[in-house]
């Protein structure tokens, strides 16, 4: 009875999304509503989500040189205003601070959005030679965009990020290391969110605010929306002549750096939510799951089994596994819907007979199948399991977003094929003026989202304006 009312506390995904996404992250407890409008609270487990993927990040960045720091989180005006064009995309979400206590400030301090301005200030002093460069910086903060709608993780007027800030001697290297923390992105969210992305440099239209280049990760959700899933861009030297960061060249020439920055957010949880969810709840994949496997005691009033299932628990514990014993009085029935809803990997179901016979029942939460194993090798067993959810979780991804990719050459198809299959991926041919990516948007619903690195010819023909195409775009609706 008590597996039922949870499983109805949540809305169908195909009846309603953005209600079922809601009645998740509510009955998962991942957040809570705040009230200050438009800002969430991330309770312990969603923000459990968010350190796994953090500490996965994390040695990521650092295995590559980068080194974590802390800039302030007020930026006056004056240095804000020093990029024109930065500030000039930032302007409409800026928040700002006018008074100290009861004293009105003598210039305005803006809530960081972003800290290139911050950072640049910072490696104007510290970037002198050669011998200083480069310049690997990342930071985890929080940022303030005054948002208008919001969503839990997806887009919130305060949200949780990384911040990568690097300075190098030339614009080769400073776009190596753009496409090496672009490809970083893509093998988290991939590998260890089991969530296949396509990759590939915005139009420029869509290029953040003040770069040269910016690149994106996309992904796919459950619905057919894209996501964008992180970013990259190259600035070229354009913030170090605003900012005056020169450094003096092995030939004694005064040089502008060239500049990086790249970021990812706790919108990866909304991604996680909407790409391997279903109707029982969350899915996690392992690596950033808080509880990899949960024992569940069947008939734990019986002699022998809490202790036995005490005995499992260390054995997954010492084994490294993120494990979890529910002995609680709650009935097994409730804590199967409890486990299903908060999305655990792998579920252990061990009772009086099941020791008897040296086994325990093993369930795997993507695909809610069980199955009989032996307690005898169960940490290599449950390792399997763990490695056969994380693929699992992949292949369904892989498979929603084929049965949600359309190829179009006329405007006419892309209308046909989202009125007949549902929103989704559509790739399409470009002349690469800015007019006909307005065009297509106006004329279908679907927008730019990335041109791909792994380009392909499916027509010589603009899909809007039937000119010579340039390039394959990836074009859809999105969060």
């Amino acid at each position: 009875m008590a597996e039922k009312k949870q499983v109805e506390q949540i809305t169908s995904r195909d009846v309603d999304f953005a209600q079922w996404y809601t009645d998740i992250v509510k009955n998962a407890d991942l957040v809570d509503y705040s009230s200050v409008k438009g800002c969430m609270i991330i309770r312990p487990y969603g923000y459990a989500i968010w350190e796994n993927i953090q500490s996965i990040m994390d040695r990521r960045f650092k295995e590559t040189g980068h080194q974590n720091v802390y800039m302030p989180m007020f930026i006056p005006e004056s240095l804000l205003n020093k990029e024109k064009e930065h500030v000039e995309g930032f302007a409409p979400e800026v928040a700002w601070v006018t008074h100290g206590g009861s004293e009105p400030l003598t210039e305005r301090l803006c809530v960081r959005p972003t800290s290139e301005t911050l950072f640049c200030e910072h490696f104007a002093k510290i970037i002198n030679s050669y011998r200083d460069l480069p310049v690997l910086y990342n930071q985890w903060c929080s940022v303030v965009r005054w948002e208008k709608t919001t969503r839990p993780f997806l887009r919130t007027r305060e949200f949780l990020w990384q911040e990568g800030h690097t300075m190098h001697a030339t614009a080769e290297d400073a776009r190596n290391e753009t496409l090496q923390m672009l490809n970083i992105y893509a093998d988290v969210c991939e590998h260890d969110l089991a969530m296949p992305v396509v990759k590939g440099p915005k139009t420029p239209s869509d290029k953040f605010a003040g770069a040269e280049d910016t690149y994106a990760i996309e992904a796919l959700m459950h619905d057919g929306k894209a996501l964008q899933a992180g970013t990259s861009h190259y600035f070229g030297d354009g913030f170090a002549k605003a900012f005056d960061i020169t450094y003096k060249s092995k030939d004694n020439v005064d040089v502008y750096p060239h500049q990086t920055s790249w970021g990812t957010t706790t919108r990866l949880i909304g991604a996680i939510i909407m790409t391997h969810g279903d109707d029982n709840g969350l899915v996690l994949p392992p690596a950033v799951a808080p509880i990899q496997v949960v024992i569940v005691p069947v008939a734990q009033h019986k002699e022998g089994v809490l202790d036995r299932a005490h005995a499992l628990y260390n054995e997954l514990k010492d084994a490294g596994i993120r494990v979890h014993i529910d002995d609680s009085d709650n009935s097994p029935g409730w804590k199967f819907a409890q486990y299903e809803m908060k999305g655990v990997p792998v579920r252990i179901e061990l009772g009086p007979r099941d020791i008897e016979a040296g086994k325990c029942v093993i369930g795997t939460r993507h695909n809610l199948e069980k199955s009989d194993a032996s307690l005898d090798g169960i940490v290599e067993t449950v390792k399997e399991k763990l490695e056969e959810v994380r693929q699992g979780l992949y292949d369904i991804a892989i498979e929603n977003r084929k049965k949600h990719t359309y190829d179009c050459t006329t405007l006419d198809e892309i209308n046909k094929a989202l009125e007949e299959n549902g929103d989704g991926f559509v790739r399409a041919m470009w002349c690469g003026n800015e007019e006909c990516e307005d065009g297509v948007k106006a004329a279908t619903g679907v927008g730019s989202r990335c041109i791909p690195f792994d380009q392909e010819v499916l027509s010589d023909k603009c899909v809007c304006c039937g000119k010579p195409a340039k390039k394959l775009v990836y074009w859809g609706k999105a969060y």
